[in-house]
């Protein structure tokens, strides 16, 4: 591996072409902030399928491409004597100091727990008015979903045992059964909501991340849909003139593989 000297440089190389690349550079002189949000958005994605594929030299290309993010919005916010990198770098520092009394303080922790409740009760602290501040509000519902729950959890807002979520499951279920019986598509909606939130917080007891464990589920289906595709174009078939016990055989085969 590479020497701190090594990484160092490595670092400073990047920044050296950050400036080349803003001062010479058609398309990089003409972007905002604004204009490389979405594309950040995009490039986190990426980086989130390559650690789910556990494709170790994608992730290492994807974090690549999040740092340029990084150093290409500390560069635009030094254009306007608004930050630059070192103050991108020292404002995480402090954090993370601040964040941690048990390592650069003297608070004592017995655990993980005691880390995250001290973390959200420090957070207070500082100024924001609630636990939940800190969540995006653009996040997607199901990614929202599991950190708000973790965030209720660490100042001591939860369950205490995993059978008492499930029981929570059931009962959203249930509830979910009679509005779907009563034919009213507004508490239906509404009641399928409670019961995703209840899987989430189930997922948290058995420490599964809920958005790893649906995306998963997505690519498994997605491949097997694949074989079924490929399969049908070998015969010569049409999925939509094909019953569905027909696909059924593919579909059997595919989970085999």
């Amino acid at each position: 591996m590479n020497t701190r000297a090594q990484k160092l440089a490595a670092f400073d190389r990047l920044l050296t072409i950050m400036d080349e690349l803003r001062e010479q550079c058609p398309w990089d002189k003409k972007q905002t902030i604004e204009s490389l949000r979405h594309l950040t958005i995009e490039e986190t994605y990426e980086l989130g399928d390559a650690i789910l594929d556990n494709d170790l030299q994608e992730v290492k290309k994807e974090l690549g491409d999040l740092l340029l993010h990084i150093v290409f919005y500390a560069k635009i916010g030094s254009e306007t004597n608004s930050f630059d990198m070192a103050d991108v770098c020292n404002s995480i520092c402090d954090k993370l100091i601040d964040r941690h009394p048990h390592i650069y303080g003297d608070v004592k922790v017995d655990n993980e727990e005691d880390v995250k409740r001290n973390w959200e009760n420090l957070k207070l602290k500082e100024g924001n008015k609630s636990v939940l501040q800190g969540v995006p509000k653009s996040l997607p519902a199901l990614v929202k979903a599991s950190r708000i729950q973790d965030k209720v959890a660490g100042v001591g807002f939860d369950w205490e045992e995993p059978q008492q979520v499930w029981e929570k499951v059931e009962e959203e279920l249930n509830e979910l059964k009679v509005e779907v019986n009563n034919n009213n598509p507004e508490r239906i909606e509404s009641e399928f909501g409670d019961v995703l939130f209840s899987l989430v917080n189930y997922a948290r007891f058995l420490n599964i991340n809920p958005e790893n464990a649906l995306e998963r589920t997505n690519k498994k289906f997605k491949k097997r849909f694949e074989y079924l595709e490929k399969q049908a174009a070998l015969l010569n078939k049409n999925l939509k003139d094909m019953t569905l016990a027909e696909m059924d055989v593919f579909w059997e085969e595919a989970k085999k593989l």
